[in-house]
């Protein structure tokens, strides 16, 4: 039976495929990203989300679900499908049936149009599956996580939490789960080298699996 997590971002770049790859690794969970934006070969950009996911989470190639969505241009998911000529039916995107925890990573952040009338939330609060909110914690933070916080609940979004990628910033992180009224779930750091290995112990070191059961 499928048990599906959904890990949306703050915003685009905060760190939302290292955090699924870390948490799907951990949950031996298949990982599925719906659309990705910027795959294309000829111009150089060959590893996927999905790919980037599987190498950083030790995720074997059985447990990644293909892309719905495969665009070349990297722009949003709505202009990078009338650059590529492609089409994208938001009710098509359906949660795969698997067997144990999928981790779904989203593209950007909650508000990014996958088409010029449906947004990526638009499919999540479709959905009503538990959701992992993805910070930075870099300035600028606060203001994009109690927004994006906001949005999801007024869509009735179940919240599991935050989680926070980068440099620790105590007061910001605190402020935003208290004016929030959210799970403070943990944090990675920056990791040099990052791979699968000390993804995988930052993770166990920073998040409870509890949290995510």
């Amino acid at each position: 039976m499928t048990r599906p997590i959904v890990v949306a971002g703050t915003d685009t770049d905060v760190g939302k495929t290292v955090f699924a790859a870390a948490l799907a690794g951990a949950l031996k969970a298949h990982y599925w990203k719906p659309v990705q934006a910027g795959f294309d070969p000829h111009e150089g950009r060959m590893e996927g989300d999905a790919d980037r996911a599987a190498r950083l989470g030790g995720i074997p190639a059985e447990r990644i679900v293909p892309e719905m969505h495969r665009l070349q241009t990297p722009c949003s998911p709505h202009r990078a499908a009338e650059i590529d000529g492609a089409a994208i039916d938001p009710d098509s995107l359906t949660i795969p049936q698997v067997d144990g925890p999928l981790v779904i990573e989203m593209a950007g952040g909650l508000m990014v149009p996958l088409t010029r009338e449906v947004t990526f939330l638009d499919v999540i609060a479709r959905w009503q599956v538990p959701t992992v909110l993805v910070a930075r914690t870099a300035l600028g933070t606060i203001n994009h996580s109690l927004l994006s916080m906001e949005a999801l609940r007024r869509r009735d979004v179940p919240l599991i939490g935050v989680a926070f990628m980068g440099e620790a910033n105590e007061d910001s992180e605190r402020t935003i789960c208290e004016m929030g009224h959210a799970r403070r779930l943990g944090r990675i750091d920056r990791l040099d080298p990052l791979d699968a290995g000390t993804l995988a112990a930052a993770f166990g070191a920073g998040f409870s699996l509890e949290d995510f059961r």
